[in-house]
């Protein structure tokens, strides 16, 4: 073991940033497909002022500066919370350690889902179910009402709905939003054929192409 070092140990995909006195340190996440994340931690020098000009050096150790980096992360999520950091006896974790810290994490995780399944009964209202028990639901493999993943939507600059990013028609006022998406289903062809030869179709006459009573107004030109 090299002693100028400490390694912390991260067996979640989350990715942490701890501000202390001596420094900021970022905790390196766990990538796709892997077990486990590391980070090296190196000694750091603080200084004490004592007010009357003098000033001493502090020689922090990596081991002090790694395990004051793990309590400030695992203690982020409030009483007895266990976020799935811990520092390494040695240079890598060991399976043993590995174990402790999984049952330990799936044991926290455990109480959030069923802290969020009494909020549920109460209240029954997505508003009080946090992100970090909806993470503990998927790490567990629990299936739950509350437990939801909020779909990515964009304003359709038509009438203001919200859609998903891609869509060729906007459901609700039936503005065309992607061109070649629409011209590929078919939905806009024959008033772009029109308006590419100059044909004297009217407005009234590409809308009924479409469809009867939709509307045809091509926006995705006007955000390019």
């Amino acid at each position: 073991m090299n002693l100028e070092t400490a390694t912390i140990a991260n067996i979640t995909g989350e990715k942490y940033l701890a501000h202390r006195m001596y420094g900021t340190f970022q905790v390196a996440g766990c990538a796709d497909g892997e077990s486990v994340a590391l980070t090296r931690v190196t000694p750091r020098t603080a200084s004490m002022d004592y007010g009357d000009k003098r000033i001493l050096p502090l020689a922090i150790s990596a081991r002090e500066i790694a395990e004051d980096v793990c309590r400030e992360i695992n203690s982020d999520a409030g009483e007895r919370s266990y976020l799935g950091v811990f520092v390494c006896a040695g240079d890598a974790p060991t399976e043993a350690e590995l174990r402790a810290a999984r049952e330990k994490l799936d044991e926290f995780y455990r109480a959030l889902v069923a802290a969020a399944d009494r909020e549920w009964e109460r209240s029954h209202s997505y508003l009080f179910i946090h992100d970090l028990q909806r993470r503990a639901a998927a790490r567990l493999g629990m299936v739950k009402e509350w437990h939801y993943e909020a779909r990515e939507t964009e304003e359709c600059p038509g009438c203001g709905e919200r859609v998903k990013p891609g869509v060729a028609v906007c459901k609700s006022c039936r503005a065309i939003l992607n061109r070649d998406k629409a011209a590929a289903l078919g939905i806009v062809g024959y008033a772009d054929r029109a308006a590419g030869t100059g044909a004297s179709a009217s407005a009234a006459d590409a809308a009924q192409a479409v469809a009867p009573g939709e509307r045809v107004v091509d926006h995705s030109r006007a955000r390019r």
